[in-house]
């Protein structure tokens, strides 16, 4: 259904890079999921009503909560979708995390409601009875729900969106608790055991954890985290697809919401290459990046010293002593600058976060190896950290 409707209403919808596609497949998604939620709560509803189960009402409240949450990331796309203006020159597309996160919230408040029904339930169990419109409606409800996860789950991979992966782990947990809430029935009438109670406290516990799952994917992103590993490849592809880039470090990824990312690096150049055609490649490579990617892209030039003898001796040597201390460090920026009594070699180090020793502890032994290998060598080291790193 939702194909053949975004094939129908969205204009080149396999573009999912456009900020125009990704906002209708916002809005698509959203209308489809207040329609199918509203239809799901009127159902159980009515089924819990007659019944007098207190988890077949519960599940009819989640399902009203969902329709509120669509209604959520409706806005939240309208909202994100508003150009760039004097105040927010980075536009406006964090207002999508925002509403992810009140839909997070909401979830983790349904749950919470959910639970406190389901105790006192449990405290005074009351006697149920389930009708074959109640199986029924369960059944279709499930089934909803799972296709409900399905195209969320795949559209918000598509347009990399953090609100529609919240609402497919809505729709998951949907789906669990009231297959939960359907198992519980049938037991109920094949026994006559009351777990009515225990069942919704069951899914209260498991909607509240979808929520606060929901919710931390949503602050890590509000908080900034390292790009995909893919995408970090794809960026040191197309830079060193050019001619003369040596190489590239100090790549910083700005996250300022979906189709609004910019990135700043660090290209190694030839030091003894003819710096107006260097640049001119360095403008071709931002709009390649910009091209195949959407993102803009700047770049700084750093020049490396590739024919002299000696530099790429001590460069080599220099590798072999921080491999040995550790392969997880790498160095960049190297050069030697020589006196009539020493050479001092200079470069940067990137050290792992959370790594086992501190920063002045790894500068002092590479330093001092360094110095073991010639005594006329001293190392001016700087640390930095990948912001690109993914090691736990």
């Amino acid at each position: 259904m939702i194909k053949l409707l975004s094939k129908t209403f969205i204009k080149n919808s396999e573009n999912y890079m456009d900020p125009e596609v990704r906002s209708a497949y916002g809005y698509l998604c959203g209308i489809v999921g207040i329609v199918i939620n509203i239809i799901l709560f009127a159902g159980k509803f009515a089924a819990g009503f007659l019944s007098g189960s207190v988890a077949v009402t519960a599940d009819a409240f989640n399902n009203l909560s969902d329709a509120g949450s669509s209604v959520i990331s409706l806005i939240g796309f309208r909202l994100a979708a508003q150009k760039p203006d004097p105040h927010h020159p980075f536009g406006h597309g964090r207002f999508e995390y925002i509403s992810s996160l009140i839909i997070s919230m909401v979830i983790i408040m349904m749950g919470f409601e959910l639970g406190r029904d389901s105790v006192g339930k449990i405290v005074a169990p009351e006697e149920v009875e389930y009708s074959a419109l109640t199986f029924i409606i369960l059944g279709i409800s499930i089934l909803a729900k799972f296709y409900m996860f399905i195209y969320n789950r795949g559209i918000g991979r598509k347009i990399d969106s953090a609100a529609l992966r919240a609402t497919a782990t809505d729709s998951i947990s949907d789906t669990v608790s009231t297959a939960a809430v359907l198992l519980s029935a049938i037991l109920t009438v094949k026994t006559g055991i009351l777990i009515d109670g225990w069942v919704g406290l069951a899914v209260a516990g498991f909607i509240m954890f979808a929520g606060i799952s929901a919710a931390k994917e949503t602050i890590d992103s509000l908080l900034g985290t390292p790009p995909e590993e893919d995408f970090c490849k794809k960026i040191e592809e197309i830079v060193l697809s050019h001619d003369g880039m040596i190489g590239i470090h100090d790549m910083i990824v700005h996250n300022y919401g979906p189709g609004r990312v910019f990135i700043s690096l660090h290209a190694e150049v030839p030091s003894d290459g003819n710096f107006v055609d260097i640049h001119d490649t360095i403008d071709n490579i931002e709009r390649d990046i910009m091209r195949e990617t959407g993102c803009l892209a700047t770049i700084h030039m750093d020049p490396v010293d590739v024919r002299d003898e000696l530099t790429k001796l001590m460069k080599a040597k220099v590798g072999e002593i921080i491999s040995g201390i550790d392969e997880k460090i790498s160095f960049h920026d190297f050069r030697m600058v020589s006196g009539p009594t020493h050479t001092n070699v200079i470069f940067d180090i990137v050290v792992p976060y959370n790594y086992k020793y501190s920063d002045e502890e790894i500068v002092t032994v590479i330093a001092e190896k360094i110095h073991e290998s010639d005594e006329r060598f001293f190392a001016v080291i700087d640390v930095d950290k990948d912001f690109t790193d993914h090691s736990k």
